[in-house]
């Protein structure tokens, strides 16, 4: 089963509003199974909005906006002519919109009664948030939804109306999903690793890529009439790549890799510090995004320059001149002694080239030093991130939090 999605408004089609109602629809109807063929956005224009409907070959249409008591708002007269049905008061509808209005201390007037006029072929969807109510229609085996364009408005709709009536009315598919959140490989490179094991996935099961700086999710659908054996499937599948790339995994289901440090930190009752350079407190940043971050996060130094990788970290004048500043011997340095100076379980620390300037040809734009330390030991790596300055810093802090949780898990 499938699904067009169609938002209405001159607004959208000026760069005035962004659609985001689309994109939170298409999540939710996926995770129930039905696939998205299409999504576009018209203007408040009848022809317009008959025409996408004449065209759409998908077992459900879902349009959002034009439901406003405007007179630029067209979407519900439109369908009303359009399915050849009439326009009748509907009581009920209107109490709310008084009670609503009042209570937002709103004069009732004309346009807001007309909000109760609805098509009187159509299941009316009640809108708790608002006075525009939703319309379901069909025709021909198709399902032609019209809901307000508000996004909270909207999202009231589809939770408690439109979703439980499909799940009830519609012949959907047993659906699975599950997403396994990696970091430490590119795209291409992770594909190559996993190349075999992807060639052989079960049938039911189709796997998407879905890249972003720093990270890559492997997003796992499974599809099927036995949802208990689709589960089974697919965490068989995910032990076999658990085998295959044991390092890069570092969660599930769009979880951060903040959280996951985070919470081994918590659950072990150690404590980090960092020391920055090229991320400028970036890393400092996603550790102290997640709630009661303060139980594991002692402090940092953002050690941009030289000097203050001297005077704060200890870090030798001569290793500087020496080595430069973007080298395994100050990242060393600097992890062991803002370990040191905070009396932290553990530190992380950076130096790198973020650009668009700075590179060299021994040290490009992207060259990037980490370390992380313990009591124990220290180890740091080099990377190369590429030229552009915003995703160098992400990618920095991303690979940083790895191989500290590779650290606090003993696979470093």
């Amino acid at each position: 089963m499938n699904a067009d999605l169609i938002s209405i408004g001159d607004e959208i089609l000026i760069g005035q509003v962004v659609d985001t109602n689309s994109v939170w629809i298409a999540k939710r109807l996926i995770e129930i199974g039905i696939d998205i063929r299409q999504m576009k956005s018209i203007s408040d224009n009848p022809e317009q909005i008959v025409e996408s409907i004449r065209q759409s070959t998908s077992d459900v249409i879902i349009i959002t906006g034009g439901l406003g008591p405007t007179n630029d708002d067209l979407t519900k007269k439109t369908l009303t002519d359009y399915f050849n049905t009439e326009l009748v008061f509907d009581a009920k509808v209107y109490e709310h919109v008084k009670t609503l209005l009042v209570g937002r201390g709103v004069i009732v007037n004309d346009l807001n009664k007309e909000q109760a006029l609805l098509p009187k072929d159509a299941i009316i969807l009640e809108n708790k948030s608002g006075t525009a109510s939703g319309m379901w229609f069909e025709k021909d085996n198709q399902h032609v939804i019209s809901l307000p364009g508000v996004p909270f408005e909207m999202k009231g709709i589809i939770t408690d109306e439109v979703i439980p009536r499909m799940l009830d009315i519609l012949q959907l598919p047993s659906i699975v999903y599950k997403t396994v959140m990696t970091q430490g490989l590119p795209e291409s490179m992770l594909a190559m690793k996993i190349k075999d094991w992807e060639d052989n996935l079960p049938n039911e099961i189709k796997l998407a890529y879905l890249p972003r700086p720093g990270i890559v999710r492997l997003r796992l659908t499974a599809k099927g009439s036995n949802k208990v054996v689709l589960n089974q499937l697919i965490e068989e599948q995910i032990e076999q790549l658990s085998q295959i790339i044991p390092n890069q995994i570092f969660g599930y289901d769009d979880v951060s890799i903040e959280k996951v440090v985070g919470d081994l930190l918590k659950e072990r009752n150690l404590s980090v510090s960092t020391a920055e350079s090229c991320t400028g407190g970036n890393i400092s940043s996603l550790i102290t995004s997640i709630a009661g971050s303060s139980a594991y996060y002692k402090g940092s130094v953002i050690s941009y320059s030289n000097e203050i990788k001297e005077s704060q970290l200890n870090v030798q004048a001569t290793i500087l001149e020496d080595k430069g500043a973007v080298s395994k011997e100050v990242v060393d340095q600097m992890a062991i002694s803002v370990r040191k100076n905070f009396n932290t379980d553990y530190s992380i620390s950076v130096s790198g080239i973020a650009g668009p300037d700075g590179g060299t040809e021994e040290k490009p734009v992207g060259t990037t030093w980490i370390a992380v330390a313990n009591k124990e030991k220290v180890i740091s790596k080099k990377f190369t991130f590429g030229e552009h300055r915003g995703r160098n810093i992400t990618r920095a802090s991303l690979s940083a939090l790895n191989m500290l949780r590779l650290l606090l898990l003993n696979k470093l």
